[in-house]
């Protein structure tokens, strides 16, 4: 009696298997008639077909710098910018003016005791902020005052793991008073 349910249980599986695959599509690319197309590298061969799923440029609104690649040339909207120019220092510094805005959020974290926020605030945009500085950062008088900052920072998350409040708020508003000696440098 077993071994009937198993059987009457497959064929009904096997049922709404077919009827499922029924009404699946077929394959888009696929004609009746016409013979398989390819690309090697989007040189040879027909160049609307996309071999092994890569578009090789034809799907991006300006021109990619290889056909490997789908990233376009460095110019003015990429993200890539040049070190030394003036658009460089005004990206770093703007990354400063946040990391300033994000500093000034912290003693409110800690007065209501929200120790994660004030670890995601360092976290979270500090890795942009550290490249910004070392990036900025030419004299030694600058580097000295970005290693102040940074150490600051670092005695911040310390404090906010150790959930110090009070020696949390004092790290960070020397973070803050160190990363505006940094500022004043540039």
């Amino acid at each position: 009696s077993t071994a009937v349910n198993a059987e009457a249980r497959r064929e009904v599986f096997g049922k709404i298997a077919a009827a499922g695959a029924a009404f699946l599509p077929v394959a888009a690319n696929a004609a009746v008639g016409e013979s398989p197309r390819f690309s090697v590298f989007g040189v040879i061969g027909d160049g609307t077909s996309y071999s092994e799923g890569a578009a090789y440029g034809s799907d991006q609104s300006k021109p990619v710098y290889s056909p490997y690649s789908v990233y376009g040339e460095t110019g003015k909207d990429s993200l890539y910018i040049k070190e030394g120019t003036k658009d460089y220092d005004a990206r770093k510094l703007a990354v400063i003016a946040e990391t300033k805005n994000r500093l000034e959020k912290i003693p409110g974290y800690v007065a209501r005791k929200e120790w994660f926020n004030v670890k995601d605030e360092l976290t979270r945009y500090m890795y942009e902020t550290r490249g910004a500085v070392r990036g900025l950062a030419k004299s030694n008088d600058q580097k000295e005052k970005a290693d102040a900052f940074f150490r600051a920072i670092e005695a911040t998350y310390g404090s906010a793991t150790q959930r110090k409040g009070d020696a949390c708020v004092a790290a960070n508003a020397a973070a803050i008073k160190a990363l505006d000696a940094f500022a004043s440098t540039l």
